[in-house]
C-alpha cells in the first residue's frame, strides 16, 4: 500500500496537545519506511471495489499517541453530569485525554483477569468500551521492574519497550459475520508517570460489511516480553461502559469544482466521534489510477466550535464506481460544543504535517450541527 493511502491527520502537539513520546515517533518512522520500501512492489489492483485505510499508528505499530480536544453537544454534558463519578485508573492516564475523560465519568469496567509465570504477574482490572473503542489496562508485577524500568537480563528499558509480542483476538457474541477486530490495529503506551508498571492498550473496533459493533464481547490477549521465553494469555471481557451518545444522518452535501461531498452519518460519545463522508468525482463515472491516488489524498480534518481540532485514530475507505466512501474515527472529550467543522484538505507531507491554510478545500467544508438531545 503506497504511503499516500495512508491517510494521517494527528498534528504536531502543541499547547493543548501533549508531546507524543520519542518511543512512539520512532516505531512509527521505523513502520512507515517499511510501508515506503513495500509499495514499490505491490501494484495497485484495478477492481471495482478498492479498500483504503489509514490509522494513526500502523498497523503492528504499538504507541498511544492520540490526545483529544473534541466535544459533546449541550445535551451530552448534561447527561453526562448524572453519571456517577467511581475512582478510576483511566482518569490519571497522560497519553489520551478522551479515555482519561471517561475514567473521571465513571465509563468504565472492573474486572479481574491474572496470568502469571514464575515471578511475573500481569493484571487487567479496568476496561473501557463505548462500541468504537475498546481499551483496558494491564500492570506488570516483576522483581525486573522498578518504577516502570525493566530488565530482560543484559539492559534495562522501559516497560512499554519490553513488549516484544501482543495480540488481540476476539469475538462477538450474537453478531454472526462480526468476528475480528485485529484489522483496525492495537496500540498501547504507557499510562504516565503516576502508574509507572501499567500500560493502557486500545483497539479500534471496524465497521465492518453492514455489522454495527456488538454491545458485548470476549476478547483473548496474547504477550511476550523481553528476556522471557513465555506467551503470557489473557481472557477480557468487553461491555459497553457508556450509552450516552448521539447517531444521525446530517446528509450535508457540499461541491467544488471536481467534487461532491456528503456527509453520511455521525455519531458521538464522550469517548469517541465517528465521522461517514462520500466524495463523488463529477467528470467521469469511472476513476483512473491517477484520479483515485488523487482523491485518497484528500484529508478530513475535524475542529469543535472553539477551533481546536480533534485528534484523528483511524480510518478506512472503499471506494464504488466513481465515489470514495469513508468511515472516520476521531477522539472525543467532554467539552461542550455546538457544531463541528468538516474541513477537507490535499495532504502535502505525512501524518505530522501542519495544515497551512492553502491546502484546505473550501467549497467542500460543511458545518454539522450537533443534535439537541441526545437518544
Amino acid at each position: 500500500m503506497a504511503v499516500s493511502e495512508w491517510e494521517q491527520e494527528l498534528k504536531k502537539a502543541d499547547s493543548l496537545h501533549p508531546e507524543m513520546s520519542p518511543l512512539v515517533r520512532k516505531r512509527l518512522d521505523e513502520t512507515y519506511d517499511l510501508i515506503a520500501r513495500q509499495a514499490g512492489h505491490a501494484p495497485l489492483r484495478k477492481t471495482r471495489l478498492r479498500r483504503w485505510s489509514y490509522t494513526a499508528a500502523a498497523a503492528g505499530v504499538l504507541g498511544i499517541g492520540l490526545f483529544a480536544s473534541a466535544f459533546v453537544s449541550p445535551a451530552m454534558a448534561d447527561s453526562i453530569k448524572n453519571l456517577p463519578i467511581i475512582s478510576s485508573l483511566f482518569s490519571s492516564i497522560q497519553g489520551d485525554i478522551g479515555l482519561r475523560t471517561a475514567g473521571e465519568l465513571g465509563m468504565t469496567a472492573n474486572m479481574n483477569s491474572l496470568a502469571a509465570y514464575e515471578k511475573v504477574k500481569l493484571k487487567v482490572t479496568e476496561t473501557i468500551y463505548d462500541g468504537t473503542r475498546a481499551a483496558f489496562l494491564l500492570t506488570v508485577d516483576a522483581p525486573n521492574l522498578n518504577e516502570g524500568i525493566y530488565f530482560n537480563g543484559k539492559k534495562k528499558m522501559k516497560l512499554s519497550s519490553a513488549v516484544e509480542q501482543v495480540v488481540l483476538n476476539a469475538n462477538g457474541q450474537g453478531t454472526g459475520e462480526w468476528n475480528s477486530l485485529t484489522d483496525a490495529g492495537l496500540f498501547y503506551g504507557g499510562a504516565g508517570k503516576n502508574q509507572p508498571n501499567t500500560l493502557v492498550f486500545e483497539q479500534i473496533l471496524p465497521e465492518s460489511g453492514g455489522h454495527e459493533a456488538p454491545a458485548a464481547f470476549n476478547a483473548t490477549v496474547t504477550l511476550k516480553l523481553d528476556g522471557m521465553d513465555h506467551e503470557f494469555t489473557l481472557d477480557i471481557p468487553f461491555h459497553k461502559t457508556t450509552n450516552v451518545g448521539a447517531v444521525f444522518s446530517p446528509n450535508l452535501e457540499t461541491a467544488s469544482d471536481d467534487y461532491t461531498m456528503m456527509v453520511t452519518k455521525v455519531s458521538v460519545t464522550p469517548v469517541t466521534t465517528r465521522i461517514m463522508t462520500t466524495l463523488t468525482y463529477k467528470h467521469s463515472d469511472t476513476l483512473s489510477a491517477k484520479e483515485e491516488r488523487r482523491m485518497n489524498g484528500i484529508g478530513i480534518a475535524v475542529f469543535d466550535d472553539q477551533g481546536r481540532r480533534l485528534p484523528s485514530l483511524n480510518g478506512e475507505g472503499t471506494f464504488e464506481g466513481n465515489t470514495l466512501i469513508f468511515d472516520r474515527r476521531y477522539a472525543t472529550t467532554a467539552a461542550t460544543s455546538k457544531y463541528l467543522i468538516i474541513k477537507p484538505f490535499v495532504i502535502k507531507d505525512d501524518f505530522t504535517e501542519e495544515v497551512k491554510d492553502s491546502q484546505y478545500i473550501q467549497e467542500l467544508e460543511a458545518k454539522v450541527e450537533l443534535p439537541p438531545a441526545i437518544k
